[in-house]
């Protein structure tokens, strides 16, 4: 890996999602009212559940902080992406683009753990019911939730440090909406193939136990649900663990989706459609999947806000 020449990249330019002036004015709009959503969605689902204390249990701390997540990584992305669209170009220093490449990739990381994280909260729920006080305390909890957090923003820093490591004497022009490793690494005048194994490495040893984390713990909770004699039980065990399960497949499905693509695709383009959905799509979808799908949830709502209506 080459030594960096930062002296060549003072600051990196934008080219954003689309260069279409009538389409720029309909995304503009559009992402913000999702934006809106996003900072209203997961802002009030964390005060919904701090104030709450029938909510104050391992599976809604993770919830909570599944939001906070959620909510630092739209709004590390977001507003960059509205700036594209109102001006032709944005300019972003080396090191906003280094902060925002830590900050994104810390909290993408930290999320898919933390909904591992949550999958095995919902095992020892339903499998070991008797034992889940014992195991889930708020030690282990906040244990668990600090190893996602620093395992992400561990492996942000290595991803940072190898990527801003590099001379980037081709071009400064970023064919993103932010700063996004696959599109730096094509900036780069140096050979990156040491970054591609560090990126795929990383990739590989964090989602690779996150995922069969997952699906080990729902193979469990299904066997355990198909053995129960009580269709009120049932509907009981189903009914904690759907909103999980819907926002896992919607954060790992899209995942699957990006890293399955046609080889006739053009990566650059296609990577910023995807990121959009990562960024700002799913920040938005997570808090509606929770409050429209659990009881709880709908009921913490109303009773805060006092509103009579049914949900």
């Amino acid at each position: 890996m080459a030594g960096g020449n930062q002296s060549l990249a003072t600051e990196f330019i934008l080219l954003g999602l689309t260069d279409q002036p009538k389409l720029k004015v309909a995304f503009f709009i559009l992402f913000l009212v999702i934006y809106a959503i996003s900072l209203l969605g997961n802002l009030g689902m964390m005060v919904f559940i701090g104030i709450d204390t029938r909510l104050h249990t391992p599976m809604y701390f993770f919830l909570r902080n599944l939001s906070l997540v959620d909510l630092c990584c739209t709004s590390t992305i977001t507003p960059t992406l509205l700036a594209t669209l109102l001006l032709e170009e944005k300019s972003i220093s080396f090191s906003g683009c280094a902060a925002q490449m830590f900050l994104y990739g810390g909290f993408m990381t930290a999320e898919a753990i933390i909904l591992a994280v949550m999958a095995y909260d919902r095992y020892v729920a339903v499998c070991n019911p008797l034992l889940y006080s014992t195991v889930m305390t708020q030690a282990v909890c906040l244990r668990l939730v600090g190893g996602s957090y620093a395992a992400g923003f561990m492996s942000a820093i290595v991803q940072v440090s190898c990527t801003f490591s590099l001379s980037f004497c081709n071009s400064h022009r970023i064919q993103h909406f932010f700063c996004d490793i696959h599109p730096m690494l094509k900036l780069s005048c140096a050979d990156t193939r040491i970054n591609e194994i560090v990126l795929f490495t990383f990739s590989f040893v964090i989602g690779l136990p996150a995922s069969l984390q997952i699906l080990i713990s729902y193979s469990y909770i299904l066997t355990t649900v198909l053995r129960m004699h009580s269709m009120e039980g049932r509907h009981k065990a189903f009914s904690t663990c759907t909103s999980h399960l819907t926002a896992v497949t919607v954060f790992y499905g899209s995942a699957l989706f990006i890293y399955l693509r046609p080889s006739s695709i053009d990566s650059l383009d296609y990577n910023r459609v995807a990121s959009v959905f990562y960024t700002v799509v799913i920040p938005m979808l997570n808090p509606l999947i929770y409050s429209l799908r659990n009881t709880e949830v709908k009921e913490a709502i109303k009773k805060t806000l006092n509103w009579k209506v049914c949900l």
